[in-house]
């Protein structure tokens, strides 16, 4: 029960953007030389849906290995906080650990197919901080499927944001 509180919390703050085109990707793999496997990812955006910037509205993942990767925060290696009370750094420091994350079990950021971020005490000047950085990593043709919340707190005071990513591999 819990945890459907927690989600009626978030939900209502949620962002959709959309673009008009389909683009898919097929990657063969061989992970057993008598077996191939392909992963396609479908991204889609429907014409009758507003044209997103930064997103896409929905893509379709079929077969492959799933990976999810739990919601990262602005800690460095070391576990201390970076950009105290600075969006822009955390966010940096946010997408550094996504993909020390990814590249740990051989995706990247083209991988990406569904991002969720959280933004303490959001404001709509945030959407253009967290835009500038996440074009930095993202891959503009294969832009994930994407989720904006804005939140009272996380987990601790310092943290201005948390992004969890779901990604797609061969």
């Amino acid at each position: 029960m819990r945890k459907l509180l927690i989600l009626a919390f978030v939900a209502p703050t949620l962002f959709l953007l959309t673009i008009a085109h389909i683009s898919n990707e097929t990657v063969t793999a061989t992970q057993d030389p008598n077996k191939s496997r392909e992963t396609e990812k479908q991204y889609v955006n429907p014409k009758d849906l507003s044209a997103p910037g930064s997103y896409t509205h929905v893509v379709t993942v079929n077969p492959g290995k799933m990976i999810f990767v739990s919601g990262q925060v602005a800690l460095n290696k070391q576990g201390e906080v970076v950009g105290k009370g600075d969006l822009r750094a955390q966010a940096t420091q946010v997408y550094e650990n996504l993909k020390v994350a990814l590249t740990a079990v051989g995706a990247t950021f083209a991988d990406v197919v569904k991002v969720n971020t959280y933004v303490v005490n959001y404001k709509p000047t945030d959407a253009a901080i967290i835009r500038e950085i996440r074009s930095k990593y993202n891959v503009p043709e294969k832009l994930p499927a994407s989720t904006l919340v804005g939140v009272q707190a996380l987990a601790r005071e310092d943290f201005l944001i948390e992004v969890e990513v779901i990604a797609a591999v061969k």
